[in-house]
């Protein structure tokens, strides 16, 4: 797939997830097998005149290409300006967010609260391609409501403004995560318009990645919920794509060693005293299912420093019957 001057090496990407899909993880979804992750989404007002935290979701530093960073807004200078602002510090590709659900989000008319009013989304669109010389893609939900499924009409404002590529969630804000994707839409939506179209939702397998390409139509697939704790499903699904064949899964000694590497880099980016919180919730997501994770999972969170930390991984993966044979 190609985006704008960028090849991507295959047609998975890695949705932007809050709290979740910063550098470390992007990076480690990359090496085991997806061609495309974008940054966490941070609100133009926040990016332009906020915090370190907020200026952490944008850094790029040492990431494959092409390094796309999700912006969010409802005013559309601002938006621009935003766009701008990650262009300049690095940013190949921006990418606005019309999906999220969020209340706090919603409340101030940005994420999928847009889906209600398509004239300020062409506003914002245009201003946003106009603004940079990068392609600008754009997530979206498939509406508000199930009374108000109006993605398509969305889409098409999309291509109209000049947006290169489209990622579609497979339900409307009004469903928030709960109940089944809907692929109906996205494969209305990918007939009614010519730029790549990217399906989203409830894909946590390589079957079902290749039914929802069959049922959509779709150019690429994006995984969100079920990368966490399982970064390597991306090299699972491109494999069962290209030969209809199942990769073997990950050795509990290969669990640790991947989670293991991927604890150091959270250290390295956030510090010791802050990479210890971060990676309590990794680490629960890597042991979710397996013998004793409940208790592994108390303990962890009950630890303040690094060594203690990986002590505990060590003892957990690497220190039992089924670590060592594995």
């Amino acid at each position: 797939m190609q985006i704008g001057p960028y090849t991507l090496k295959n047609t998975l990407f890695v949705a932007p997830m809050a709290g979740v899909t910063d550098r470390p993880f992007r990076i480690l979804c990359r090496t085991l097998g997806a061609g495309m992750a974008v940054s966490e989404m941070v609100a133009s007002q926040s990016l332009l005149y906020g915090s370190e935290k907020t200026r952490r979701r944008a850094n790029h530093e040492g990431e494959p290409e092409p390094k796309s960073v999700q912006i969010a807004g409802a005013d559309p200078d601002m938006l621009a300006h935003a766009a701008r602002h990650n262009v300049e510090n690095g940013a190949q590709i921006i990418d606005i967010n019309m999906g999220c659900p969020a209340k706090k989000v919603c409340n101030v008319m940005a994420g999928s609260a847009l889906l209600r009013d398509p004239k300020l989304v062409q506003r914002l669109l245009q201003a946003v391609v106009r603004a940079v010389d990068v392609p600008v893609t754009l997530k979206i939900r498939t509406g508000w409501d199930k009374d108000h499924r109006n993605g398509v009409e969305i889409a098409r404002l999309a291509e109209d403004a000049g947006v290169a590529l489209l990622a579609v969630h497979g339900r409307t804000r009004a469903c928030y995560y709960e109940g089944d994707a809907e692929y109906e839409t996205i494969a209305a939506i990918k007939a009614a318009v010519h730029i790549p179209v990217i399906a989203n939702g409830d894909i946590d397998s390589p079957e079902k990645a290749r039914d929802v390409l069959a049922m959509t139509g779709a150019d690429g697939l994006m995984i969100g919920r079920a990368a966490q704790g399982r970064p390597w499903i991306f090299r699972e699904i491109d494999h069962f794509l290209k030969t209809g064949e199942h990769l073997a899964p990950p050795s509990r000694t290969e669990l640790y060693e991947v989670l293991m590497g991927h604890l150091e880099t959270l250290y390295a980016f956030y510090g010791d005293h802050t990479g210890v919180r971060v990676a309590r919730k990794h680490i629960g997501w890597y042991s979710k299912g397996l013998p004793g994770g409940a208790a592994f999972r108390h303990a962890v969170n009950q630890v303040e420093d690094v060594a203690c930390q990986q002590r505990l991984l060590a003892d957990f993966f690497m220190g039992t019957p089924e670590g060592l044979a594995a």
